[in-house]
């Protein structure tokens, strides 16, 4: 939509060079035109992030910066040249919250989902390393995702309860990343199981997702090459069966399933080797 926008505005602009003066000018205008139309929208990007008070909690979804995220990763998206192979997208519950999870391997993860799933209002848990990002963190603020220290169990389990509050209040959906970290050689991680208390409690079900090759994303981009992405529902886990399943079973449920999706080769037999905020249930039992 915003590259059409722009285009437009370029096409707007040769036409009116085209009448007033000769081709050659207008095809000056085009290329001027949509690199002036182009300016403005970043202009217009950083002057609605530099505007929002990160300082105030929000209390409920934006939905002006819901459609920005939306417009502006569309064009991303379109710009990089980056092609996203999608499946299983009905099997996303059309009505009620539910908890995403998917498999982590890039920085571009929730942008992708995102574009995937632009109606399901989704606010991802994202690292407390991403609060100061220029742009992307005032957004990621109005969309209500919260900031997590993954090293402290006591900020980590206030985090978890305010997703529980958000989906209770019917906020938002929620998104999480259970291996915890970005998984640097590809292999899918053990998941910390406390991130499965945010479905358990709310009586939610969980959309269990993939995603693969995000990684290379960003090298095709500097290189000017195409990039594929492939981004899949594999299965959606019911509320009743979430209730019933402690946390460690469904944690090894969800695992199996990436793995099913994913492939064997995936598979990782390291031992988590960071915190999974079982230390965190109790208060939340």
């Amino acid at each position: 939509m915003l590259l059409w926008i722009i285009t437009l505005f370029a096409v707007i602009c040769a036409v009116f060079a085209f009448f007033a003066a000769n081709i050659w000018i207008a095809l000056a205008a085009l290329v001027g035109g949509w690199l002036s139309g182009f300016v403005l929208a970043l202009l217009f990007l950083v002057l609605v992030t530099l505007v929002v008070n990160r300082e105030k909690e929000p209390t409920r979804d934006s939905k002006f910066y819901r459609t920005v995220a939306r417009l502006y990763i569309q064009f991303a998206v379109t710009i990089g040249r980056v092609r996203i192979q999608s499946a299983g997208l009905e099997k996303v519950p059309h009505e009620g919250r539910f908890l995403l999870v998917c498999n982590h391997l890039n920085e571009l993860d929730p942008a992708v989902i995102l574009h995937c799933l632009p109606k399901s209002q989704i606010a991802f848990i994202s690292k407390k390393e991403n609060k100061n990002l220029p742009i992307i963190a005032p957004i990621m603020h109005k969309l209500m995702c919260p900031l997590i220290d993954r090293e402290n169990d006591r900020q980590a389990l206030k985090v978890i309860l305010r997703c529980i509050d958000m989906i209770q209040k019917d906020l938002v959906s929620v998104g999480v990343f259970p291996e915890g970290y970005v998984s640097l050689d590809g292999r899918l991680k053990h998941f910390r199981s406390g991130v499965f208390k945010i479905a358990q409690k709310t009586g939610v079900p969980i959309v269990v997702c993939t995603i693969t090759n995000t990684k290379k994303a960003m090298k095709n981009l500097l290189h000017l090459r195409k990039s594929w992405i492939r981004f899949r529902v594999v299965d959606v886990i019911d509320a009743k069966t979430v209730k019933e399943t402690s946390t460690l079973d469904m944690a090894e449920k969800v695992y199996e399933i990436m793995i099913s999706d994913l492939g064997e080769a995936y598979r990782t037999d390291e031992k988590a080797t960071h915190p999974d905020l079982q230390t965190c249930i109790d208060p939340i039992e």
